[in-house]
């Protein structure tokens, strides 16, 4: 490991919970940026999803549920 990159991590391991998740939700953009044709596009299914739902066309489930079931699935 480069000096740099130790010296980086230090620096972003001393950085509060919610910096460290903002700048590892950063990251993959840095290393590959989305076009704006995906972006569009994710735009895009995003608002249809959402409609979905807000028109009662797409069920939900409760939080708790879908992660106790990926637990049990991941065991």
């Amino acid at each position: 490991m480069s000096p740099l990159l130790k010296s980086i991590e230090e620096q972003a391991r001393a950085l509060s919970a919610e910096d460290q998740s903002r700048l590892a939700d950063r990251m993959p953009e840095s290393l590959q940026p989305l076009s704006a044709e995906i972006e569009a596009a994710w735009a895009e299914e995003i608002e249809e999803h959402v409609s979905a739902f807000d028109q009662g066309e797409m069920t939900s489930h409760a939080a708790e549920d879908v992660f106790a079931e990926a637990r049990r699935t991941l065991r």
